[in-house]
């Protein structure tokens, strides 16, 4: 799919949640979403597991404090979204009326299983009003699998849209080299990375991901007080008294030399808008293109597995 000749604004909505509360949440992206679409976007992307809030206790409440974690865990799952159900249904009413496509994280049930277990997942959907897609992230990161279950290469895919082709990657399944090929492969033009990691050597990998595939990357990050999760939450006493921000944000829009255009922001909720012009990425490529003439096909040969762990648990078992 050629890339559109003409200029398209991208938001990135570096907001918080109303913490492990799926019904303000929601109606909170759904004001994002209509703000956005007010100011002209094609695209809103939110930040990771937006849909209800980041499990940050993972790495604050020791796993031998069973008691505690089940309690979160049971909190998460309540105020986490089934794909569909009326959390969803609600997004997709307000990309519809707003004509926007909106790319948020989520909390996501495995309905398709047992509706116990959760994965960090990306909802896409379009200025229609549809569900084009949900990517579940592939590795959750260190505490983060005492939470998620790891998702499979049946969701990595590239959307396509009227003005571009959408990629996306969740916080850490940037770093990793097949990941990002897998969206170079696709043909991603606008890169999506909803994350948690607000550190400068992020903002690196994110110039780096737009250089290396000569495209935009959007990458959103929440901004979350302190004071959104205590006293509401026992674990929030593990943070300092006088810290005021649980993450600053960070987020940031690159385009495909690696140039900032818009953020990154610190320390507040906002949102970032850029004009984006993908009509240019052809020239980007044009020294450098990592799924093109660089590739060396005859050297190098990639796939992904995309029947994953959906195959089913029972096998080898004869028919009736």
């Amino acid at each position: 799919m050629a890339a559109s000749p003409d200029p398209v604004v991208v938001a990135a909505a570096q907001i918080a949640p109303v913490f492990l509360d799926r019904a303000q949440t929601i109606e909170k992206a759904c004001d994002t979403i209509a703000e956005a679409g007010r100011q002209g976007a094609s695209l809103v992307v939110f930040p990771e597991v937006f849909v209800s809030g980041y499990p940050d206790w993972v790495w604050l409440v020791p796993n031998s404090h069973g008691a505690v974690l089940d309690e979160l865990y049971t909190r998460l799952w309540e105020s986490a979204v089934s794909v569909p159900d009326d959390a969803t249904d609600a997004l997709c009413r307000a990309a519809r009326d707003a004509g926007v496509h909106v790319a948020i994280g989520v909390n996501e049930r495995n309905d398709d299983a047992s509706g116990a277990s959760l994965y960090n997942s990306v909802l896409m959907i379009d200025d229609r009003g549809t569900i084009a897609g949900v990517h579940r992230k592939l590795v959750p990161t260190g505490g983060e699998r005492l939470v998620w279950a790891q998702g499979d290469g049946s969701t990595l895919g590239v959307w396509p849209t009227a003005f571009a082709r959408l990629g996306t990657l969740i916080c850490w399944e940037n770093l990793m080299p097949l990941a990002r090929t897998a969206m170079y492969e696709g043909g991603a033009q606008i890169h999506l990375a909803p994350t948690w990691d607000k550190s400068p050597s992020w903002l690196d990998a994110m110039r780096y991901i737009a250089r290396e595939g000569g495209m935009y990357v959007v990458s959103c990050c929440m901004a979350l007080r302190r004071d959104a999760v205590a006293p509401r939450f026992e674990f929030a006493a593990a943070y300092p008294e006088d810290r005021e921000w649980i993450n600053t944000g960070n987020s940031c829009i690159v385009d495909p030399t690696g140039r900032v255009i818009a953020g990154p922001v610190s320390g507040e909720e906002t949102i970032l808008y850029a004009e984006l012009h993908p009509g240019r990425i052809p020239a980007a490529r044009r020294m450098f293109d990592v799924a093109g003439h660089y590739a060396r096909r005859d050297v190098f040969r990639f796939g992904v597995r995309r029947d994953g762990d959906r195959r089913g648990m029972v096998s080898g078992v004869d028919e009736p």
